[in-house]
């Protein structure tokens, strides 16, 4: 039968009104200044992942993995192509059809079921099968190593048995094969929590905050509950997780990044639910409290002593019903290694972005689950759930004698030089004064200059070394409006809750990191009755300003522009 999008993708179709132009490599290529660039970007945005996204022309690129996320959002196979080649200019190349194709076909083929208890072998009761489509598949599979090695007795011509503990490097190794696993084994038992979420005490929950957990954990459906939610910075997905959590009736343990976001997700459980206070628990460097709804950093989980990471007995200290995976693009190898294990437990991937800058984005979709839900940030925004904002990149000159170090500087130095120039203290002193009414955060990662900075502008400085009780003391009077800006290192680019702070200055970042620089911009978009503004401050013709294109990729695919000023310079920052 022939295909019902034949002219989709055909290289004779020409429509020069169409912004989108679809390479044969699988590139595609968008007009951002297009009339229909944006229609376009939301087309694009469930089956593509961002490549690049400079001034005039944004990349995408389709891939298995995204292309099985929009499938198992419920996408069909012929959306991908029909929503992409409706803007696409010359249709699409038939090798890019075959590709989608492919993966299409690749997925929905193999599946873990429930073995059914069996008399003639009660071993096998309660066991696992690996199921496959067909019997040459089956044999595919077992004829690939890393896959074969986990496979247990034959269970028929398309079937083998795999042990429990290996179901979750089973899907791995299979994802690393080309094909992505259906898990309709469903869930052990867990010690049961029951509680009930205050909404409208005080606060309401939002419409696509029940959305999103109904999609991770539909009511009537046993085998949800596992997977990713994807929401911007600023659209609550702590209160997400408790919301998963009231739904899945079981113990919790969350991981998170830092002693902060800790903090934040004992205070929502707390506040938000009619949980005892004594029933949420820390888990970190300072405090070892297992409890029903337990809180844990992944830095601790990763602490290493001869070779071992003690503290990753903690996924066994409780019978956990679900795994909330806060930030899961952040996820640490050995976190990873566990989760394999982990598979028979419910789990919660929370992300902004499921950009991973090692590439690892098919583990989280192996071992954590496909995306459930999503939702543009410039959607959000329209609906006033998220702060408005505009975003500049301010370029600033560097003296003669900082233009000499970084000239003579190994070319490995030279970004820390361009990030560290002491010209940027101007800079931000400008932003500040231009900003007087407004709480600001300014950050960074290089202490030295951030303590020298904080110094300049007599704001208060937190860093890893600030002790827990003195940020909490710093983060309250913040809150209160009594401390008009503080200069944050690394601890603040992740799950730092100060919704009155209205104005970002970053003075230096990790390299491009994309998911850091959409971080950052998040601190700043809690809902509030004026616009938000985020300035990326770069030292100008230096590599910085070419690290800086590449972290701003991801905002940009997301619809936000950024301006460029010069510091000093006429139009720019006085």
């Amino acid at each position: 039968m022939s295909p019902p999008w034949p002219k989709l993708a055909s290289h004779v179709m020409f429509s020069p009104e169409h912004p989108v132009l679809v390479q044969a490599d699988g590139s595609i290529l968008l007009d951002a200044h297009h009339a229909r660039a944006d229609e376009a970007r939301e087309a694009l945005a469930p089956y593509a992942e961002i490549v690049s996204a400079p001034e005039h022309v944004h990349t995408y690129r389709l891939s298995s993995v995204s292309i099985w996320n929009a499938l198992a959002l419920g996408r069909g196979g012929d959306d991908v192509k029909i929503d992409v080649g409706r803007f696409s200019r010359y249709g699409i190349p038939p090798n890019v059809v075959s590709n989608i194709d492919g993966w299409v076909r690749r997925y929905g083929r193999i599946s873990i079921e429930r073995d059914d208890p069996d008399e003639r072998d009660p071993a096998a009761d309660g066991g696992l099968r690996l199921v496959f489509s067909d019997a040459t598949l089956a044999r595919e599979a077992a004829s690939t190593p890393k896959v074969a090695a986990l496979l247990g007795p034959s269970a028929g011509s398309c079937a083998f048995r795999i042990a429990p503990i290996a179901r979750g490097e089973v899907k791995w190794a299979l994802v690393k094969m080309g094909y992505p696993v259906e898990d309709r084994a469903g869930f052990g038992k867990a010690e049961p929590l029951a509680f009930r979420v205050r909404d409208g005490e005080g606060f309401d929950v939002r419409d696509y905050q029940r959305i999103s957990v109904d999609a991770f954990a539909p009511r009537g459906a046993p085998h949800a509950g596992h997977g990713v939610v994807v929401l911007p910075c600023g659209a609550g997905k702590t209160l997400v997780g408790v919301l998963a959590a009231e739904r899945v009736r079981a113990s919790v343990l969350v991981l998170c990044t830092s002693d902060a976001a800790v903090e934040q997700w004992v205070r929502e459980f707390r506040d938000r639910t009619d949980l005892p206070p004594d029933a949420v628990g820390r888990y970190t460097g300072r405090s070892k409290e297992v409890r029903p709804v337990t809180v844990a950093t992944y830095s601790v989980l990763t602490v290493r002593r001869n070779g071992e990471f003690p503290n990753l007995a903690l996924f066994s200290a409780r019978a956990f019903g679900l795994v909330i995976y806060d930030e899961v693009h952040l996820l640490p190898a050995p976190v990873f290694r566990v989760t394999a294990s982990l598979q028979a437990t419910r789990r919660l991937g929370l992300t902004a972005t499921l950009l991973r800058e090692d590439g690892r984005e098919d583990d989280v979709f192996a071992l954590i689950g496909p995306k459930r839900y999503d939702v543009p940030w410039k959607t959000l925004e329209r609906q006033n759930f998220i702060a408005e904002a505009e975003c500049a990149e301010v370029r600033v000159a560097m003296s003669d004698a900082a233009r000499g170090l970084y000239a003579s500087a190994d070319p490995v130095d030279r970004f820390r030089i361009a990030a560290e120039n002491p010209a940027k203290t101007g800079a931000v002193q400008a932003l500040l004064s231009r900003h007087s009414d407004r709480q600001a955060l300014v950050l960074g990662v290089y202490v030295e200059q951030l303590r020298a900075l904080a110094e300049a502008i007599g704001a208060p400085f937190v860093c890893g070394e600030t002790p827990a009780a003195k940020r909490e003391l710093l983060y309250a009077a913040f809150r209160r409006g009594e401390v008009p800006t503080l200069v944050v290192s690394r601890v603040g680019s992740f799950a730092l809750d100060l919704p009155t702070a209205s104005v970002g200055i970053e003075v230096s970042g990790t390299y491009g990191s994309r998911q850091e620089e959409a971080q950052r911009l998040g601190r700043i978009l809690r809902p509030k009755n004026e616009k938000a503004h985020f300035y990326t401050v770069v030292s100008d013709d230096t590599v910085e300003v070419d690290f800086a294109l590449r972290r701003q990729r991801f905002l940009a695919e997301q619809g936000y522009r950024y301006r460029v000023e010069m510091h000093g310079k006429p139009g720019g920052v006085a």
